[in-house]
């Protein structure tokens, strides 16, 4: 067994090739800008798509290539709110504040849907999402949370679906109701990300790839710059923000104890015919059942199934990925027994304690932002605007986000994983009872 940390096998890297220039430099001696960033996901773009918009000089540090990480091979789901509930927020924050995030994963779809018309971004974006219940315990949960959602957040884009009505979005005979969002919706995480890159560039921002940020130093005085290191060169810069995530690593050590890298995993059909697909997902929308092991899936613009779910606490690649994944998707769509996998990849999803989003500084001009926890796809948009506005001297926005509290995972370097995959049994049991 091995980790999985390669995006080759992914439908998205396939289908995206051609949209990235054939070459972007990496870092080569010592430059200097006013903002440094690291991480070449949606965040770290479009941090340095808000800053250049700002007029800052602006260079972003990706180890790899753009969208390598988890912004371009996850799920593609556009999803309103975060993965820590309303009720742990509120408890946290206080009902106000609580608020005001919950109405940043609605500004964030709103960003989102913004971008991609501003900048013409073509990655397949269509609307709509159903979350759906595997239990009819399942069903009432979201009956009450439509409710939840109209009267205390004033969130009206939801309906609750019952097993009847559920049938105009998603056949299958596993689910027993479901909550639909007219506003949240999927997308090709990759070709959105490249797009975002792009959008950035335009504006002067420079990108420099296969730079992987060993590290850097930030004095405490006003005005000292910061010392970006890699291989082959050296970036000063008056502020630098760190987009990481999973992929951080040692740069960052007191960051890298607050988040976990979990493996997560999709597997790509072959084209289905369009009678086939429309019998799966006759209105197209997004879906993900509501188990703390979920499986999610829609279809591709060439009307594929992606279907994912399944994690490895363990970051290790489980044994026969597509066929174990293949029969998660026939439990849900039987038709699909027999239909070639012609994808399978995977890779590491960020997640705090709480699930709640990691923002914050760890010097004045060192800003980031992880642990988005499986609702990244807009709200990493967010969080680049956000540090941008924070950098430029309006940090109200940002620091919201600053006040929820978090915690290092338990059992240091060695067993954190360990203690983590003995908690996540607890879960599975759940799931399954």
């Amino acid at each position: 067994m091995r980790v999985l940390d390669s995006p080759a096998r992914s439908y998205y890297a396939a289908s995206a090739a051609g949209l990235a220039p054939a070459v972007r430099p990496s870092l080569q001696g010592e430059q200097s800008v006013d903002v440094g960033i690291v991480g070449g996901g949606i965040a770290g773009c479009s941090a340095a798509l808000h800053l250049a918009l700002r007029g800052y000089r602006v260079a972003l540090l990706e180890a790899n290539t753009v969208g390598y990480g988890g912004s371009g091979r996850s799920g593609g789901q556009t999803i309103f709110g975060l993965a820590v509930s309303q009720d742990k927020l509120v408890a946290q924050l206080g009902a106000e504040e609580a608020r005001r995030v919950f109405d940043f994963s609605i500004e964030a779809l709103e960003l989102t849907q913004s971008l991609i018309k501003r900048y013409a971004i073509d990655c397949d974006y269509r609307p709509n999402h159903l979350h759906v219940a595997v239990k009819a315990r399942q069903a009432r949960e979201l009956e009450n949370w439509t409710h939840e959602l109209h009267d205390q957040y004033g969130y009206r884009s939801v309906s609750y679906l019952g097993r009847a009505e559920l049938a105009a979005h998603v056949r299958s005979e596993r689910f027993h109701g479901g909550l639909l969002d007219t506003r949240s919706g999927h997308l090709h995480s990759l070709k959105y990300t490249l797009g975002l890159a792009r959008a950035a560039e335009s504006h002067g921002a420079r990108i420099f790839e296969h730079s992987c940020a060993l590290k850097f130093s930030a004095g405490l005085a006003a005005g000292e710059d910061v010392r970006l290191e890699t291989a082959a060169g050296v970036l000063r810069c008056k502020h630098l923000v760190l987009c990481g995530n999973a992929y951080l690593g040692a740069l960052a050590p007191a960051l890298a104890r607050r988040v976990l890298g979990v493996g997560t995993y999709i597997i790509a059909t072959e084209p289905l015919a369009p009678a086939h697909a429309a019998a799966l997902l006759p209105s197209n929308a997004a879906v993900a059942d509501i188990n703390w092991i979920l499986d999610y899936f829609r279809l591709s613009a060439d009307r594929r199934l992606l279907f994912g779910g399944r994690v490895s606490y363990s970051a290790i690649q489980p044994p026969h990925l597509a066929e174990s994944m293949r029969r998660r998707m026939v439990r849900v769509f039987p038709s699909l027994q027999d239909v070639k996998i012609d994808y399978a990849w995977g890779g590491l999803l960020d997640i705090t304690m709480s699930r709640a989003p990691d923002f914050g500084r760890l010097a004045p001009n060192v800003f980031y932002a992880q642990g988005f926890s499986g609702h990244g796809m807009t709200l990493t948009a967010m969080a680049g605007q956000l540090i941008a506005e924070a950098i430029a001297g309006t940090a109200e926005r940002f620091d919201v986000f600053t006040r929820i509290p978090h915690r290092d995972f338990p059992g240091g370097a060695l067993l954190r994983r360990p203690s983590l995959m003995l908690a996540m049994l607890y879960y599975r049991l759940k799931d399954l009872l």
